[in-house]
């Protein structure tokens, strides 16, 4: 059984920073892609940044030089570095796995006021 649990979310003002974490279990952590997704109240969910099991990166334009995704293999953990937040990151921050379906966890929730 595969699972995601994301941590880390909260309240903060804008400028401020937040360290978003994935722990994931049952799947074989070191070979796999993760991404970040994010979903504010009335839209899609976005990709945010994704990172490869070689730890390439990919970033949404949006959230390009202020994000920052890394991993740790051995703690099978998955992190988003988020700093200079603005209001319009406000939204709940999801882990993704791409295996024979999309696996999502809960979330987890940031809001940036302003």
């Amino acid at each position: 059984q595969v699972y995601l649990v994301e941590s880390g979310g909260g309240v903060v003002q804008a400028g401020e920073s937040l360290r978003l974490s994935c722990r994931a279990s049952g799947i074989n952590f070191k070979l796999i892609q993760l991404g970040w997704y994010r979903q504010a109240p009335g839209t899609e969910r976005e990709l945010v940044a994704n990172i490869s099991s070689s730890g390439s990166t990919n970033y949404a334009g949006s959230v390009k030089d202020r994000f920052t995704v890394s991993r740790d293999n051995a703690r099978n953990t998955m992190y988003l570095q988020m700093n200079n937040l603005k209001p319009e990151d406000t939204a709940r921050y999801f882990c993704n796995f791409k295996g024979v379906r999309d696996f999502w966890g809960k979330g987890t929730l940031v809001t940036v006021s302003s």
